[in-house]
């Protein structure tokens, strides 16, 4: 099973060839807990923010469930895992229209 790094490398470099003009951003652990791994600026100047798991099943930190489900950052907040990446990736060109 491939680590989650991994995952968080191929998966932003994907979306940087998916989504031409697009800034993929590692946000700081560090800096608040819980919050989403990386925040994707959209060429329409719109944002994403996802929670990369190695799995679906992987544990969840404290305060994550939060910032994805629950704070007013939700609606652009979503777990990813192999299992739903792709699923994730035509959401957003969808909802995005890119």
């Amino acid at each position: 099973m491939e680590k989650e790094s991994d995952f968080k490398r191929k998966l932003y470099n994907e979306i940087r060839t998916r989504f031409p003009d697009t800034e993929v951003v590692a946000n700081d652990p560090n800096y608040v807990q819980g919050f989403p791994d990386a925040t994707v600026y959209l060429p329409n100047g719109q944002y994403i923010l996802l929670e990369v798991k190695r799995t679906s099943t992987s544990a969840k930190q404290p305060n994550q469930n939060y910032y994805v489900n629950e704070s007013s950052l939700k609606n652009n907040a979503v777990f990813v895992y192999p299992e739903n990446k792709e699923q994730i990736l035509e959401a957003i060109e969808k909802r995005y229209r890119l």
